[in-house]
């Protein structure tokens, strides 16, 4: 099933059930509380940093690095992640809440009795005592129905309903920060073998400078301060390597966890060891819509907003307080005995009840500014939301230009240290200089080839930040609820429908069309 048609199955028969059993909806309607600055929103930075393209789409984002062990990471996580899960589970919760306000459209009171009574007696003539007993039975069934005459219940089932969606957003939202931890973890781990293998390529290249120098230190031809300055250097790139060997190894950790598993290494990222030295430089962020819409596209901007709405029907709940609640009683009751002549009785009673809490000292409208204070606590939350998403987009924007604008002039830096160490190396066999323009040539390479990389790997973290601010990445092959949980849910409750109903991939999203706001 489609998330559009669950969607149609779910809100329209709610809508269709309120306008004829509601005759007033006491309480505020919602209206989207937009600032004028969101409509036409963008930044000269973002301008530079994206292009407009169809692909990829920006719901599977990740795949502009065209990585196949990438994609692979996320898929397992999608399938296995706790975080997710659990937010998927919460979506169920929703759904089943909305069933319990549904239920408020339906008489509140059903309760039937039975009962079976034996009596006995014991009668004196004076001469012959006689003694007895007999039956009496007893059925009864009684119906108290409130109408929904001011929209307590409609109001109620909007809350619920506009939670449920808030709970289907904050899964999204839960894909948006887990596509974007793999992908940063990964491209971390990536760069920490990068820079691990620098590390090791440039201590080889000054060990054989140190053990040089230590040569001609025994044979008198050089003092020993080349000596010294060739150990402190090599030392000190050798004592980096630990350093780096355990960034690789915190990084298959943190994977191994955002994919479900124990923490350890992951064998598969190894079948490829030449592209584990490969750090992607990706010049543009690919975008289908403007920055204004998929900030307001963003799935806790869309979640913040719900919450809103829910909110703003939770006062029309407590509005209705201040008035007479309206209800339809009825009783059906039969009642016989075993006893001769005993009559059978079948009475039918019903009629309006109104109960109006005329003096509650204050609760009510005390209540009702509670909501009320609640809403415009969410609203200035929901505003914040929408700032702070547009300086986190502004943010990595900022630096993605800054970090392709250092990658030309690193890059250039450090093969013009590699041709330094070259010449420095000539120069010094022919006699022209002393020892100690070698060392600072291979101080200088192992300099340039690590922020070369550093900066090829913040390029990446930005490109990534850039699209989770954006809220790129909602998009799941997955159900909300895996087939394992709900054959272990299905063992312990019957869940009717529910899990079918709500088993849809990103039922906010569906991958064929934009997003359901």
């Amino acid at each position: 099933m489609s998330a559009a048609a669950v969607h149609a199955r779910l809100y329209w028969p709610l809508l269709a059930t309120g306008c004829l059993s509601a005759c007033i909806r006491v309480g505020p309607d919602f209206h989207p509380q937009h600032e004028s600055w969101t409509e036409h929103w963008s930044s000269t930075s973002i301008e530079q940093a994206t292009q407009q393209a169809a692909q990829p789409d920006i719901r599977q984002w990740w795949r502009i690095f065209a990585d196949q062990n990438l994609e692979s990471l996320i898929a397992q996580a999608d399938a296995n992640n706790g975080d997710v899960k659990i937010a998927g589970l919460r979506v169920l919760e929703a759904r089943a809440q909305l069933g319990i306000a549904v239920a408020g459209r339906y008489p509140q009171v059903q309760q039937a009795n039975a009962d079976v009574l034996y009596s006995t007696r014991k009668r004196s003539d004076g001469v012959n005592p006689h003694s007895g007993g007999y039956w009496q039975y007893g059925l009864g069934f009684s119906v108290g129905w409130e109408l929904d005459f001011w929209g307590r219940f409609s109001r109620a089932i909007e809350s619920a309903n506009a939670s449920f969606f808030a709970a289907q957003a904050n899964r999204d939202d839960a894909l948006v920060l887990l596509h974007a931890q793999v992908a940063d973890t990964y491209f971390t781990l990536r760069r920490a073998e990068a820079r691990l293998r620098i590390a090791r390529e440039n201590a080889q290249l000054q060990k054989r400078s140190y053990e040089i120098a230590l040569k001609l230190f025994k044979s008198g031809e050089t003092d020993e301060l080349d000596l010294q300055q060739a150990k402190t250097q090599y030392l000190g790139t050798l004592s980096s390597i630990p350093d780096f060997e355990s960034q690789t190894v915190l990084a298959h950790h943190a994977l191994s966890v955002l994919l479900g598993r124990p923490p350890g290494p992951l064998p598969e990222l190894n079948v490829q060891p030449d592209k584990a030295e490969v750090l992607p430089l990706v010049d543009r962020a690919v975008l289908q819509d403007v920055p204004a819409d998929l900030l307001l596209r963003r799935p806790d901007v869309r979640a913040a907003e719900l919450q809103m709405a829910a909110q703003s029907a939770l006062i029309g709940v407590a509005q209705a307080d201040f008035y007479p609640s309206v209800s339809l009683l009825g009783s059906l009751v039969w009642s016989a005995g075993s006893l001769n002549g005993s009559p059978s009785t079948l009475a039918l009673i019903g009629g309006p009840s109104v109960t109006w809490n005329l003096f509650d000292h204050g609760k009510i409208s005390n209540n009702v500014r509670v909501q009320d204070a609640r809403l415009q606590e969410l609203t200035v939350a929901y505003q914040n939301t929408v700032r702070e998403a547009a300086r986190e987009a502004d943010d990595a924007a900022t630096t993605i230009i800054a970090a392709w604008q250092r990658d030309t002039i690193l890059d250039d830096a450090q093969r013009a240290a590699q041709r330094s160490l070259k010449l420095a190396n000539t120069i010094y066999r022919e006699g022209y200089s002393d020892f100690q323009r070698v060392l600072d040539a291979q101080r200088a390479l192992f300099a340039q080839q690590d922020a070369y990389i550093v900066n090829r790997g913040n390029a990446v973290g930005s490109l990534i930040a850039l699209y989770k601010a954006l809220g790129g990445g909602w998009y799941s092959e997955q159900p909300l609820v895996d087939s394992a949980t709900r054959q272990q849910m299905q063992q312990r409750t019957d869940w009717g429908d529910l899990l079918n109903e709500t088993n849809t991939p990103s039922a906010t999203a569906s991958p064929s069309g934009g997003s359901s706001r």
